[in-house]
């Protein structure tokens, strides 16, 4: 393979046969590109699980041609559970790695967005790759990763692929509440968060948006399970987004939700509990209002310590009570953990989770809350009592300053799995 055969992509080009090509075959449209670019054995897409814990092979075949794998029509999603090998190795370093296996050369790139992992690029070579074929196929992953953001809105094709386990109604409602990434990198911060759902489904949700100078982030607790407890977190979620897009204060958007469940929510008793923040990313300085929730966790030189809030009632409880705002100054180093009672009570009790921090404290976010998911399945499940979501805020500081990425990620801010 020459160096010439590996220059990179016109991108005007891609574009053009990813919008000639429907939104299910969008993927396939940039493979083909980049197989022919590269002369490749073949190229391969796969996706990250919504568990986490797996990659899902998505291909395109005949009715019947693959029993392995789940099927829908000519759909076929064949499941690869993580097993510390190359391919959750490259996933989680967000680095490309080069295998030789069985006479040829396995590529495999990381397929990143902003620090979201979407999955993983795999193509088979002929010959080992020279660097430009490596940098092209690095380069290559990060336009697949806009390819499917983009297309994912038009199609069910990618979800239903990461969907290992079916999603009852309450679990469909509780999800669509979730961001649509979990993951975001900054120059000034790292933001990851995750869910470990219920059996039943206990309504926690956990929001954030990214303004020009701040950072709006959010996680609630809905009371009960099932469909009320989703109902609940709806119009929870749904007040605090409205009022915060409309360009209210944190106390406006405290008042608006509990406005909201005492008026709209179904049944008695329904309320919520809540930790709203927004971070002046030019100060480090995050304004919070703690609507009865569980308190907050700062990691500040490796060592785990609860912040003091004041106490406010939840959304849902007492119409006219004013809600009290405190302030939490952030140094660079900082990591803040916002969590909810599925990670503090019950079985999950078992898990010291200050002691597990300090022990995380070397990961990227995106793989502390992977790890304490795994930790919460393995000391309160396999099948949780109430739902456990925790959302971890790493501050870096230099709000403006130059991001460094390759290929969608901060090489720097990447950490190596570890064995829990």
């Amino acid at each position: 393979m020459t160096d010439s055969g590996t220059s990179g992509m016109d991108l005007s080009d891609v574009l053009l046969q990813v919008e000639k090509a429907a939104p299910v075959d969008a993927v396939a449209a940039v493979t083909r590109r980049i197989g022919a670019r590269l002369g490749a054995l073949w190229v391969s897409f796969l996706v990250a699980d919504m568990s986490g814990r797996a990659l899902v092979r998505l291909s395109h075949v005949p009715i019947g041609a693959v029993p392995d794998g789940r099927q829908h029509d000519e759909d076929v999603a064949l499941v690869m559970p993580f097993n510390g090998g190359p391919q959750e190795q490259a996933l989680r370093t967000q680095r490309v790695l080069v295998e030789e296996s069985d006479g040829m050369f396995l590529v495999r790139a990381p397929v990143t967005q902003r620090g979201e992992a979407i999955g993983l690029l795999e193509v088979a070579l002929p010959v080992a790759p020279a660097e430009a074929a490596v940098q092209t196929l690095s380069r290559a992953a990060h336009t697949l990763a806009f390819v499917i953001i983009a297309n994912r809105r038009h199609t069910d094709l990618f979800e239903w692929g990461q969907r290992t386990t079916p999603f009852t109604l309450a679990a469909e409602i509780q999800r669509r509440l979730l961001p649509s990434s979990f993951t975001c990198e900054a120059d000034s911060f790292t933001l990851a968060a995750w869910l470990e759902p219920a059996a039943s489904i206990g309504g926690d949700t956990f929001d954030y948006s990214v303004a020009r100078d701040e950072l709006h982030l959010s996680i609630t607790d809905a009371v009960g399970h099932g469909i009320q407890s989703a109902l609940i977190a709806t119009l929870c979620v749904g007040s605090l987004r409205n009022t915060r897009r409309g360009g209210g204060t944190l106390l406006d958007q405290a008042e608006a939700a509990n406005q909201a469940l005492l008026d709209d929510a179904p049944g008695n008793a329904a309320y919520a509990t809540g930790l709203l923040g927004r971070l002046d990313l030019r100060t480090g300085v995050l304004a919070v209002v703690n609507a009865g929730h569980p308190l907050p966790l700062l990691i500040r030189d490796a060592n785990a310590q609860p912040v003091a809030l004041p106490a406010n009632r939840p959304f849902g409880v007492l119409r006219h009570r004013a809600y009290l705002p405190a302030e939490i100054a952030l140094q660079p180093g900082d990591r803040l953990v916002l969590v909810t009672d599925g990670m503090l009570e019950r079985g999950a009790a078992n898990l010291d989770l200050p002691a597990r921090l300090h022990d995380l404290s070397g990961l990227h976010a995106r793989e502390v809350v992977r790890v304490l998911g795994d930790l919460v399945l393995e000391v309160a499940g396999p099948t949780l009592p109430d739902d456990a979501c925790l959302l971890v805020l790493d501050w870096h500081g230099n709000h403006g300053g130059t991001r460094h990425t390759v290929a969608g990620a901060d090489p720097q801010r990447a950490s190596t799995p570890i064995t829990v």
